[in-house]
């Protein structure tokens, strides 16, 4: 029996990466995005035995129980957990003003409380398996760094949860991958934030969302690890 894996914002970036190595080791993988409804159905129809778009806003818990319920309906079981899903938007950390509450609360609903319910509500399914959560984070949760104050607090936190998570979860394995700077439809304009890391980080360039992947379907398949935060990001922490 193959086995069944969930990737929220699987549409594109590290999410569609992730979906797509998930899909090369032989799962059947369900994969969600808030708005990207054309790109998942495309996608989707390049296997339709084993890929599956179902679109999902994280911050809606009745549109995520619609998913455990359509989860449940067709395959009746659930193996890993990728919460990939998240939201920020670029505020330098010294416009106070601009890291306004509306922005707080869009950026905590989306990455922190998402990722909540995501794993609360399919704990039970995850259990009977002794399945996997992997929570996409950043390293923007481990230093004083990210694209603004809200979306590095909410990654930290995100990092602490995995932790607690992994600590209050039984058969249940709970790690967080934590990336750089990784190319994306959303950082292809960042040129000069990549040209540090290339001068700062040991390996030299920045990273991609296939390398990000590899390193996530690792984790979610790594029968003893539960509790860690794993950076992946070219050496940059051991300069920053």
């Amino acid at each position: 029996m193959k086995k069944i894996a969930l990737v929220t914002g699987g549409t594109s970036g590290i999410g569609l990466a992730t979906v797509e190595a998930l899909h090369r080791k032989g799962y059947i993988v369900v994969f969600t995005s808030s708005k990207s409804q054309v790109a998942g159905e495309q996608i989707a129809s390049q296997d339709r035995e084993a890929l599956r778009y179902l679109q999902c806003d994280v911050t809606n818990k009745d549109q995520i129980s619609s998913v455990k319920d359509t989860l449940v309906e067709h395959y009746g079981r659930l193996d890993v957990l990728i919460n990939n899903a998240g939201y920020t938007e670029v505020v330098p950390h010294s416009n106070f003003e601009g890291a306004t509450d509306e922005l707080w609360m869009k950026i905590f609903t989306t990455n922190v409380m998402g990722t909540w319910w995501m794993s609360t509500l399919f704990h039970d399914l995850l259990k009977a398996e002794a399945g996997s959560i992997v929570n996409i984070t950043s390293i923007a949760g481990l230093r004083p760094i990210g694209s603004s104050i809200p979306y590095s607090v909410s990654k930290a936190a995100l990092n602490q949860m995995t932790r607690l998570l992994a600590a209050s979860m039984d058969n249940v394995r709970v790690n967080a991958v934590a990336p750089g700077l990784i190319d994306t439809p959303w950082t292809e304009s960042w040129d000069q934030l990549r040209e540090n890391v290339r001068r700062v980080a040991p390996l030299h360039r920045s990273g991609t969302p296939e390398d990000v992947a590899q390193v996530v379907v690792s984790v979610a398949e790594a029968a003893y690890l539960t509790g860690e935060v794993i950076a992946v990001d070219g050496g940059l922490t051991l300069k920053v």
